[in-house]
């Protein structure tokens, strides 16, 4: 793919893929981000004045933008990763999740058929639009077991709900009206830029700081962990070989319990950055999030066997690397704890925000 639009390209996937795209592989890419609080152009420092890459701020709920976006670059293929994406935030205030996943996965899609439809030949042929999506889709898995493309769909939060939605959306544009979609499903990101909310950035962001470190529940809820610039070569992979109308399922082999991450990340902070005193002296368990789904876990053996992808990081090594780029890198994360969320917790019952 020589030209690529990419939504939600200044968010913490969407730059990953981003700078894949651009820095590795050479592609013209036009991002278009709305810049909400999670969306940071600074991610994109070493994109900018690239020959090729372009920056549209811009919201996808917009349809005639969207139209205008497509047609002024002309790209043979759409990644669409804007959204909304905490969980926490999805429970007490689900309107902007419904907007921006449900009511802008419409409007790209619609700008998209429309643009597909007047190309001709090789152009029509080979264009794809990727809709990138979550594993929270297929609700809570048991002890054993994973998460194939085939596993029906159970999702259990505002987020999740939203998300399912799109996918549905995406697939029927694909049946309905032939519009070359793909879909895929990914487990738990990490790594360099993501926005301070999430578990792991959080618990490294307090640690440093020598605030308390939040675990929900008992601590024994599991995720699959992927790093995103391996989620990244994923995507660019899919865009390069994925079948229209297909699903691939992309996770990092890395199943973890949340306390067992809370510990990893205390650890490699005392080795990296010794403290007086152990950051696991900080761990605080709080109440939990309500219908906090207890197992994620992808098999992701269609995306290997179909097209050759398989995660480059461990757990360990991509863990080291996140710790080691947010202690170089308090020029990113520091305004963002100043200015946009310093860390105080989301997604209480009743709408409730009580500092972490």
């Amino acid at each position: 793919m020589r030209r690529v639009l990419v939504t939600g390209g200044a968010g913490f996937i969407g730059s990953a893929l981003v700078r894949h795209l651009v820095l590795d592989l050479g592609t013209e890419v036009l991002v278009v981000d709305k810049l909400t609080y999670a969306g940071d152009r600074r991610s994109l420092r070493d994109c900018e004045g690239r020959p090729g890459f372009g920056f549209m701020q811009a919201d996808i709920t917009d349809l005639e933008a969207m139209q205008v976006a497509m047609e002024g670059f002309r790209p043979d293929a759409v990644a669409h990763l804007a959204a909304e994406s905490h969980v926490d935030r999805s429970i007490t205030g689900a309107s902007a999740f419904v907007q921006a996943n449900v009511v802008g996965s419409f409007a790209m899609l619609e700008a998209a058929r429309g643009y597909w439809a007047g190309l001709a030949g090789a152009a029509k042929d080979e264009f794809r639009f990727l809709h990138v999506s979550t594993d929270e889709v297929y609700g809570s898995l048991g002890e054993d077991g994973l998460f194939t493309e085939a596993t029906p769909y159970d999702p259990r939060s505002p987020y999740s709900a939203t998300k399912a939605a799109s996918d549905h959306l995406a697939r029927a544009w694909f049946h309905t009206y032939g519009l070359p979609t793909v879909v895929t499903n990914c487990s738990n990101n990490y790594g360099p830029h993501h926005f301070p909310e999430k578990l792991i950035p959080l618990t490294i962001l307090n640690a440093l700081e020598g605030k308390p470190l939040p675990v929900y529940g008992d601590g024994r809820n599991i995720r699959d962990w992927l790093y995103v610039e391996d989620h990244a070569r994923a995507l660019a992979t899919v865009l390069r070989g994925g079948v229209p109308g297909e699903t691939y399922n992309i996770g990092g082999n890395s199943e973890r319990r949340n306390i067992d991450v809370v510990h990893a990340i205390c650890d490699a902070l005392d080795r990296q950055a010794p403290g007086a005193r152990s950051r696991r002296s900080l761990i605080t368990f709080v109440a939990d999030r309500p219908g906090h789904d207890r197992r994620y876990a992808i098999d992701a053996t269609k995306i290997r066997n179909e097209l050759g992808w398989t995660p480059a990081e461990s757990f360990e090594s991509g863990l080291g690397r996140t710790v080691a780029w947010y202690l170089e890198n308090e020029w990113w994360w520091r305004p963002l704890r100043d200015q946009r969320y310093a860390g105080e917790r989301l997604g209480l019952p009743g709408g409730r925000k009580d500092a972490a």
